[in-house]
């Protein structure tokens, strides 16, 4: 997932009653159905998930798109579901750059020597062999380029040396450990520093007229030796680590309390001197990208379809467990307990696996854009992107007739399942950068669980400690069950989900006008995307 925004919306969310009168009754089962209790059964009691974690976030590791590990993930998925009987396929959309990490390494070297906590950015060009040992230098304060032939003249004496582009902390002491120790004076000063560094550091793109996002090619194009950047994730030792924009020299995240200390030794004229090292192999081509799908066919619908979908692409400083290996697992989870026990649905139940999400929802826009079948005949699909908490929220991303459609499926879930969700009836239009807004730009609904934070924002959201052990297993087996449950009563309501949405009005979280996510052509490959 490319972004975090999921704060309720007090004014749009509503505890429905018909959730309350289920909550209230005694039995854990309201309806008796025998299905929905081998569903519970099954899910909550025979889990298979941390067997189906394990190889995919330790052995495959972190899934980049189009790396050769995103195709062995493709496979892993196509592998496991043909072992339980079920369909599936790797179904091309397009081309993507395939770049796999090597040995990258940033040694200090003067004033002393230090092995400095360093990762390569995704996609970042190299070293020549043996590496490369430069001066290291900040991107100057405004009182010295004053405007943008200051900047100029700067950039000149940059050839060849490691540049800082980010702004550094005054303390990588995170806010709240402060606030827990300090007075509140205390505690106000160092939130008054953070502000007044950030200010003074933006007043440098500024002052010189630069944009900060066009910064790393610009210093490529006048032949720095390489990008030095810092991603820190407010919290102790994290960073949000992601990809290169330098072009054709190497780029680097340095964690936050190395960066500093480059930043200080380069502000206070000491010299600092590092070693780097960047390995990376780079295919020659662009190499094939594939969307896994896996389907159980209807029995009596079989041209109308609910639809579970997660991503299964990540970043690769970690190894994408939270994002979005959880939400992989739970639908591959989700569909074993739907074959074993409810092998003939109404309706055909597919599940899309995603690639090219990190970079704009490329694989599923695609399959919306290759499938206007599925599109015409969507019940609707169950999307989930957002770590390892606990389901706490559905969102009906402003399908008005749609929530009580989903209030009466939760209705005739135990009542286990349903204890802390919110239905948020009936929500906004949904356009926050995850994979439901490729379906629901086209008016079909597709509705988005999210979930409690977990410090997903903070400590695993695109850093570097994005890894299996940060999955609570317990979290994700009732979410699995959760998402099983709704497709098996999604299959069987014999009413056809609505497609009315909110036309206009004001979003009550921004204070601005509500937009339907808009459909886009989604690039087919990486060439098509440097076009742009």
């Amino acid at each position: 997932m490319r972004s975090h925004l999921l704060i309720p919306l007090a004014a749009a969310t509503v505890a429905t009653s018909l959730i309350g009168a289920a909550q209230a009754r005694a039995q854990d089962n309201p309806t008796g159905d025998p299905i929905v209790q081998k569903i519970y059964d099954e899910g909550m009691h025979h889990s298979q998930l941390e067997r189906l974690a394990q190889p995919l976030m330790d052995s495959i590791g972190p899934r980049l798109t189009g790396s050769s590990a995103n195709r062995a993930a493709n496979d892993y998925l196509l592998k496991t579901y043909k072992s339980w009987g079920i369909d599936a396929r790797n179904e091309k959309y397009g081309t993507w750059r395939d770049w796999t990490r090597g040995k990258s390494t940033l040694e200090l070297v003067s004033p002393r020597y230090r092995v400095l906590e360093a990762t390569m950015h995704a996609w970042s060009a190299t070293t020549p062999a043996g590496g490369v040992t430069a001066d290291v230098v900040m991107i100057p304060p405004a009182s010295q380029t004053r405007d943008s032939a200051g900047f100029a003249r700067w950039l000149q004496t940059a050839k060849g040396k490691l540049v800082l582009i980010s702004e550094p902390q005054t303390t990588c002491r995170p806010n709240e450990d402060i606030r827990m120790w300090a007075d509140s004076a205390t505690y106000q000063h160092a939130l008054f520093q953070r502000d007044s560094a950030a200010t003074e550091w933006r007043s440098r793109f500024t002052g010189a007229g630069i944009n900060a996002r066009g910064l790393p090619a610009m210093l490529a194009r006048a032949g720095v030796a390489g990008v030095l950047s810092n991603g820190w994730s407010r919290g102790w030792g994290v960073d949000k680590i992601q990809s290169s924009r330098a072009g054709d020299v190497p780029s680097f995240d340095v964690s936050c309390e190395d960066y500093s200390l480059l930043a200080r030794l380069a502000s206070n004229g000491q010299g600092p001197r590092v070693h780097a090292i960047a390995e990376a192999k780079l295919a020659p081509t662009e190499s094939p990208v594939f969307n896994t799908i896996a389907q159980i066919t209807g029995s009596e619908k079989p041209n109308e379809y609910v639809m579970l979908s997660a991503h299964l692409d990540s970043w690769d400083s970690g190894s994408g467990g939270t994002d979005n290996g959880t939400g992989t697992i739970t639908m591959l989870e989700a569909m074993r307990i739907l074959k074993t026990v409810y092998p003939h649905p109404k309706r055909t139940i597919l599940v899309g696996h995603w690639s090219g999400e990190e970079e704009g929802e490329i694989g599923s826009s695609a399959f919306a854009a290759d499938h206007p079948e599925v599109l015409k005949g969507l019940q609707s699909l169950f999307n989930q992107d957002n770590g390892t908490g606990e389901i706490d929220t559905v969102q009906t991303n402003g399908f008005i007739d749609a929530a009580p459609s989903l209030a009466r499926w939760m209705s005739r879930m135990p009542v286990d399942m349903i204890r802390n969700v919110t239905l948020m009836l009936p929500g906004v239009p949904h356009d926050e950068s995850t994979d439901s807004d490729a379906f629901d730009c086209y008016g079909a609904p597709g509705f988005f669980l999210t979930s409690s934070d977990w410090s997903y924002t903070d400590y695993t959201w695109h850093t570097n400690r994005d890894t299996y052990d940060k999955i609570n297993f317990d979290n994700v087996k009732r979410n699995a069950t959760l998402v099983a449950l709704f497709a098996y009563e999604a299959s069987e309501d014999p009413n056809f989900v609505s497609r009315t949405r909110i036309e206009g009005g004001i979003n009550p979280r921004t204070g601005q006008p509500m937009r339907v996510p808009r459909c886009e052509v989604p690039p087919r490959s990486w060439e098509s995307t440097q076009r742009r």
